[in-house]
């Protein structure tokens, strides 16, 4: 099984792609890992789409991460997709929360050598997700539909329900999904 989760930073990415890993026994990789160097510095983009286009490859996956340029080659590749389309009220909450819990440390879906940070352009950027980039993942999910079972999560607590639906059934949720509206 092939699965990745986007939304904005603070929706709970990390922890949901972890945990449903452990679940289904599935690998994971967060792309913030891979993507930022020590320091902050980012992959260059040539190197970067070869790494998309590698791990896509692999024969079972959860990636966690939006990264816009190269989220077609993901996309393209996924059996499920999973959407994280909460409000701003709670993704601003959990980044600020975040940034205090991880004062001066490394999170572990981050390269070492690069400190939680925060900064208002930062916040921004997660306050306007769902204005700016949900309408284009809507356009995105409808053309993936046809291969790729979709799943929208719009609360912290269907997060938690549909981990425990795969606790209680395994993959077999997958199965039993609604199709995706068309546009």
């Amino acid at each position: 099984m092939k699965l990745i989760v986007i939304g904005s930073s603070g929706a709970g990415k990390s922890t949901f792609s972890r945990q449903l890993g452990e679940l289904l026994q599935i690998p994971i990789y967060h792309l913030d890992l891979y993507f930022w160097q020590p320091g902050w510095v980012q992959t260059p983009h040539d190197e970067w789409v070869e790494f998309n286009q590698q791990l896509v490859q692999k024969e079972e996956w959860i990636i966690d991460g939006y990264y816009g340029r190269t989220l077609d080659i993901r996309l393209q590749a996924a059996d499920v997709i999973v959407f994280f389309d909460l409000s701003p009220w709670v993704t601003t909450y959990r980044v600020i929360k975040r940034r205090i819990q991880y004062h001066g440390k490394t999170r572990p879906d981050l390269n070492e050598g690069c400190p939680e940070s925060l900064d208002w352009p930062f916040i921004k950027l997660g306050w306007n997700y769902r204005r700016d980039k949900r309408p284009s993942i809507m356009n995105k999910l409808s053309e993936h539909s046809d291969h790729a079972k979709i799943v929208i999560i719009k609360s912290p607590k269907e997060a938690k329900s549909f981990l425990d639906k795969v606790k209680d059934a395994g993959a077999r949720v997958f199965e039993d999904l609604e199709p995706f509206p068309a546009k």
